[in-house]
């Protein structure tokens, strides 16, 4: 018979360590008396501990990858101004706006506290810090330059992060035209068209194809518009489920992605350039080639890449050069082949791909920038067609009015 979980939950403590000074934070336990037991284990006299009420609204602002960058920022930047690593974890947790993210510290410095190294309790709260992250962190310690690694991981998370904001940036806006554009068209024809059709009633003439498309599309709209709402809402629930479930969905829809005109060279660069970056910074840690291509393949965030990535790895495990695979796979551009080419020959690979990765991270901000520049007008157009292609077929009868009088 399975043997049923302990509940963990949240307890707040107050106590006096071994200074004789008041400490006070929260601590994960199973019961209030094992809590008390662990506090006692790390130099702590409990003097309260009782557990936290969960409220119903939520304990504060949700963790974003953008706080974990900002949270690598601080922990570089303190430990290259010499402060002691539980000290830092402090400055940071106290400095923190956001309840969730001092909590999340705090558990870090309690398993730091407890004798388990940085990585390791990195590695307790996967949902934050991915392999990459960890594998990172663990070459710093092993190295004894912490700091460097730490202010390198920073870097890369927050140009990571600026990345996937730009590529964000580019898609919601005309996603969100498009949005609205139905939300106005189907208010004019729910609401707006049938006006006109009871003035047109009276007319005694024949409408406008263009008119009585409108007006049957009204009329459809209007019996059936929860079906049509229905229809929506499952479709967008069914593409969410298959694209969590099924692997082939989410290969197929990679591939589609890179074949579409404007939006699939942005992608692709975008893949080039977190390519270049993540290899970079992992082979800068000393972590090997071999090794480091496992964490590539899956920050690509495209199967193209990561087959081609996987591709690699196998080529360079067998002795091939990186520059020889990465060109037999057909799918980086020439650039990054030559510039890692020049990396392997003059033992600079790191810095090379380094260069790569911001060439084409300039490329993505200078693609996005045009591109937002571009939909403008193009937006205006589209609206401009919808919305006064509407209104058009409802004026098109009063303008033969006059031929009916």
């Amino acid at each position: 018979m399975a043997t049923k979980a302990v509940k963990v939950s949240v307890y707040t403590w107050e106590g006096i360590d071994k200074k004789g000074v008041k400490q006070k934070g929260e601590v994960n336990g199973h019961n209030q008396a094992l809590v008390k037991a662990q506090l006692r284990k790390q130099g702590i006299n409990p003097t309260k501990v009782r557990k936290k009420p969960v409220s119903i609204f939520g304990s504060g602002k949700k963790i974003k990858p953008l706080d974990i960058a900002f949270f690598s920022r601080q922990m570089a930047t303190m430990m290259k101004a010499g402060v002691p690593l539980l000290q830092s974890f402090d400055i940071i947790s106290e400095g923190s706006d956001n309840p969730n993210m001092r909590k999340l510290v705090d558990d870090i410095k309690q398993e730091v506290a407890a004798g388990h190294s940085f990585a390791a309790a990195l590695r307790q709260k996967p949902q934050y810090f991915d392999d990459l992250y960890c594998s990172l962190v663990d070459a710093g310690e092993q190295a004894g330059a912490l700091e460097a690694l730490l202010e390198r991981v920073a870097t890369y998370k927050e140009k990571t992060e600026y990345l996937k904001a730009k590529i964000k940036k580019a898609m919601t806006y005309p996603i969100a035209v498009v949005i609205v554009a139905l939300i106005v068209s189907s208010i004019l024809l729910i609401k707006v068209v049938p006006q006109f059709q009871s003035v047109f009633a009276g007319f005694g003439a024949k409408l406008p194809a263009f008119t009585l498309m409108v007006i049957g599309l009204s009329e459809a709209l209007q019996s059936y518009w929860y079906m049509f709402l229905i229809g929506l809402v499952a479709a967008v629930l069914a593409f969410k489920n298959a694209h969590k479930k099924s692997e082939k969905f989410r290969n197929w829809i990679d591939r589609l992605l890179l074949k579409i005109p404007i939006i699939g060279p942005l992608l692709y660069k975008s893949a080039v350039a977190r390519y270049a970056r993540t290899l970079s910074t992992t082979f800068a840690a000393g972590v090997p080639l071999v090794e480091a291509l496992d964490s590539v393949a899956g920050a690509t965030g495209n199967v193209v890449f990561r087959n081609a990535v996987n591709k690699v790895k196998q080529d360079v495990s067998t002795g091939m050069q990186l520059n020889f695979s990465m060109r037999s796979t057909g799918v980086f551009p020439m650039l990054a082949v030559q510039m890692t080419a020049i990396g392997e020959e003059s033992g600079a690979l790191d810095s090379m791909l380094d260069k790569v990765a911001t060439y084409y991270e300039d490329e993505v901000d200078n693609m996005v920038d045009s591109l937002t520049s571009l939909m403008e007008p193009m937006i205006m157009a589209f609206l401009g067609v919808i919305v006064g292609g509407l209104v058009i077929a409802m004026y098109l009868p009063i303008f033969q009015l006059g031929s009916v009088v």
